[in-house]
């Protein structure tokens, strides 16, 4: 009798006691650290997380496999080779007889692109006609093809300038330097801000954050809390004076430290390993941090009350949090380059708005003054998810 009229008071008056909260917690990370499998994937699945996508999800075109068929074999057609040859972005693979081996060569995928030089290359331009070299590029990937056709051009282009400043120079007696000067009457200079380097792993790492928090946080919630119904613990809890805010927030807890103890050790991964410049305020970052774990942990809370075994809250929860996390969060795509209803969508999942913080924070030391709404936002969410599992759990078993 006394336990009954105790868990009444508790739910009435609805306050939470910090002693019984703890216990709560304890007992749950007892459950976590007696499971050593799945402690060593609560603390390490992140991290092999951000290892292998940080390694493999590199967006950067470099290194471009291509096979060049010369027709000329002039000191002109090698010059202008020899400008890919020493390219950065270009990898050279060999010389072909003629352009019946080039279609071999890019269906095989040994090369992505081929270069033909066609006959009297050189006595054309020396003649001041023009000649057309053919570059033949794979299309299977658009992105990378439109890119390498990019590449092309601009070294085509510099070599029509350097071309065309030889023959001012030549042919009025003009220095090097004042034929390039009037052969560029309009100077274009190219700054890249916020990730100098342009390269791809600066803005997909901070990126990375979000997506193992946003898978890792809910999956562990849910199996933990499921666990409870199919072990039959819950039922303990059904009993006790322990009231639902309090067995709700203890239940959290471990998950919430083990998933701030993640962020730490993702962020030194960003930092150290992937050499990813950190620029902003390392209290926002956390702050938002912890908002943002807060929200993950709601999605996989709620899971787990709404379904009664394992298996499917792993399913559900896959499904709701890694497919809208790798489709609408600009962890790949800019959500600004996604259609109007994709867009629409981006903006009704969290993954979104953590995404333009921890960039924010690590590229652009923007602050508070500019990531406000993002950071409000995630609160919304936190608030909102929490509510939600409030009203979902209840100490009455279902029969």
């Amino acid at each position: 009798g006394v336990g009954t009229a105790g868990t009444s008071e508790g739910e009435r008056g609805g306050g939470m006691n910090v002693r019984r909260v703890a216990a709560v917690a304890f007992k749950e990370w007892r459950e976590v650290t007696r499971d050593r499998i799945f402690l060593l994937l609560a603390f390490c699945m992140p991290a092999v997380w951000m290892f292998v996508f940080g390694y493999g999800l590199v967006l950067d075109v470099e290194n471009i496999s291509f096979v060049v068929v010369d027709r000329d074999h002039s000191s002109l057609s090698r010059d202008y080779l020899y400008r890919f040859y020493q390219s950065r972005y270009f990898s050279f693979q060999g010389e072909l007889a003629g352009e019946g081996e080039a279609d071999a060569w890019l269906k095989s995928g040994k090369a992505r692109a081929v270069i033909i030089v066609p006959e009297k290359f050189q006595e054309r331009l020396l003649s001041g006609q023009p000649a057309d070299v053919q570059t033949l590029i794979d299309g299977t990937f658009p992105l990378r093809a439109d890119i390498t056709k990019g590449y092309t051009i601009a070294i085509n282009n510099a070599y029509n300038v350097d071309l065309l400043a030889d023959h001012l120079a030549r042919t009025r007696g003009l220095s090097r330097d004042e034929a390039l000067r009037r052969t560029r009457p309009l100077g274009l200079e190219v700054r890249y801000l916020y990730n100098e380097e342009v390269r791809s792993t600066w803005s997909t790492v901070p990126a990375l954050i979000m997506f193992s928090l946003m898978v890792s946080s809910p999956l562990l919630t849910a199996l933990g809390v499921v666990r409870e119904k199919e072990t039959g613990s819950i039922y303990n809890i059904y009993s006790a004076t322990v009231s639902r805010m309090e067995f709700l927030v203890g239940k959290l807890v471990p998950y919430v430290m083990i998933s701030l103890i993640n962020v730490v050790v993702l962020w030194l991964m960003a930092v150290l390993l992937f050499a990813v410049p950190f620029k902003g305020s390392l209290l926002l970052f956390f702050a938002s941090s912890i908002l943002f774990i807060l929200t993950s942990t709601g999605i996989g809370l709620t899971v787990s009350l709404l379904v009664s075994t394992q298996q499917a809250a792993l399913i559900i929860t896959v499904v709701v949090s890694t497919v809208p996390t790798i489709l609408f969060s600009g962890l790949i795509v800019p959500v600004s380059s996604l259609s109007q209803a994709a867009q629409f969508q981006a903006h009704l999942f969290p993954g979104m708005y953590y995404t333009n913080i921890v960039r924010g924070t690590f590229l652009k030391n923007v602050g508070p003054a500019v990531l406000w709404p993002d950071v409000l936002a995630l609160a919304v969410y936190a608030a909102a998810l929490g509510a939600i599992g409030y009203r979902l759990f209840t100490k009455r078993p279902s029969v």
